[in-house]
């Protein structure tokens, strides 16, 4: 639920390839998405043109919003949570700098709603350790994780996220491909519930968008932990720094093949998306300008798109009472909402 599904997006323009493919089916009845992001570090622009913008689109279309900063599931593949307090304020400062509204959007965390994750005694009763085991995403994120053992909450990850899911009842979930066997892991959950007790919650579906993958300047992975990333709230000159640094080839000519040029194709297309433009387009305009020139035009598209961004997020981080507080409305409309699905749960399940 954190992430959406990722493309170089070789054959579409920046328009078509972050625009979601379910907005226009989605915008003519209601519905609830459940997303989120773990509290483990800053977002960045991966986050941004992958996950944030569609979601302030999907507010903008009238669908409801549940974002989950899942501080209890920091923990699933590391010893401690590092700073989960401070990372969920600055997930909350991303959020609204981005154009998500808190007043039609709910910004909860998991430690301040129990009823939800009491949810997760009743839900592991329906799966069976087999069932867990066979998991491919579980098998990944075991093969990929910090800790020496496999701890119990990473083991048992997807039954926690079906209660992310389930206890607010939504049925859209934007997920990668990835991340569709744990969804499927709440269907079943969902469908085993319905089918033993009574019918009580939605077969959610995935939302799976066309969201643009952007690497990091070392041409790996964007990512919060391996510093090649450009954080939303970088300065213009960090910005310019780190995509000084960013990886190319040494063919002058600029052209974009994310194949056999994926650093200078990435930076293109992150210029691209920047200006609403295609990436080809941004290619021929640059020619023989050579890597020099291109990172001079991606740190100048960056800084202009995201100076409203980041002068909202500076004004906004210039008086954290506001964050707390939109945390504070949001975790107490999302109790709300547990404590009433938790007890629809207890009745069917003849439990006080």
């Amino acid at each position: 639920m954190t992430a959406e599904t990722a493309t170089t997006a070789t054959d579409r323009t920046p328009a078509e390839s972050t625009a979601n493919p379910l907005v226009a089916a989605t915008a003519a009845g209601h519905h609830r998405i459940l997303t989120g992001d773990r509290p483990t570090g800053p977002l960045h622009l991966g986050h941004y043109f992958g996950t944030l913008r569609n979601r302030v689109e999907l507010q903008s279309r009238g669908l409801e919003l549940m974002i989950v900063i899942p501080d209890y599931q920091a923990i699933t593949d590391r010893d401690r949570a590092d700073r989960p307090a401070e990372h969920a304020e600055e997930l909350v400062l991303d959020y609204l700098a981005a154009g998500v509204d808190p007043e039609r959007a709910t910004i909860f965390t998991h430690s301040a709603v129990p009823a939800l994750n009491q949810l997760l005694l009743p839900f592991l009763s329906l799966v069976s350790v087999a069932e867990l085991s066979r998991n491919p995403t579980v098998k990944d994120e075991i093969a990929h994780s910090r800790q020496s053992t496999v701890s119990g909450l990473m083991f048992t990850y997807p039954v926690h996220q079906a209660a992310d899911i389930l206890f607010c009842k939504a049925d859209l979930v934007p997920v990668g491909q990835d991340q569709l066997p744990h969804l499927e892991v709440t269907r079943t959950i969902a469908r085993r519930f319905n089918d033993r007790y009574t019918t009580l919650f939605p077969e959610p579906q995935a939302l799976l968008s066309r969201a643009p993958l952007l690497l990091g300047t070392d041409g790996g992975k964007m990512s919060k932990s391996r510093g090649n990333a450009v954080t939303l709230g970088a300065t213009a000159d960090e910005t310019a720094r780190l995509l000084r640094g960013a990886v190319t080839d040494p063919d002058r000519h600029i052209t974009y093949d994310p194949e056999h040029r994926p650093g200078v194709s990435n930076l293109l297309l992150l210029t691209a998306l920047c200006q609403d433009r295609d990436p080809h387009a941004v290619a021929a305009e640059i020619g023989n300008g050579g890597a020099a020139l291109l990172k001079r035009t991606a740190t100048e598209a960056v800084n202009e798109h995201f100076r409203p961004l980041r002068a909202r997020r500076a004004e906004l981080a210039a008086d954290r009472t506001v964050l707390r507080e939109v945390l504070h409305a949001g975790n107490a409309r999302a109790n709300a909402v547990a404590d009433r699905t938790l007890t629809e749960v207890r009745a069917a399940m003849g439990t006080f």
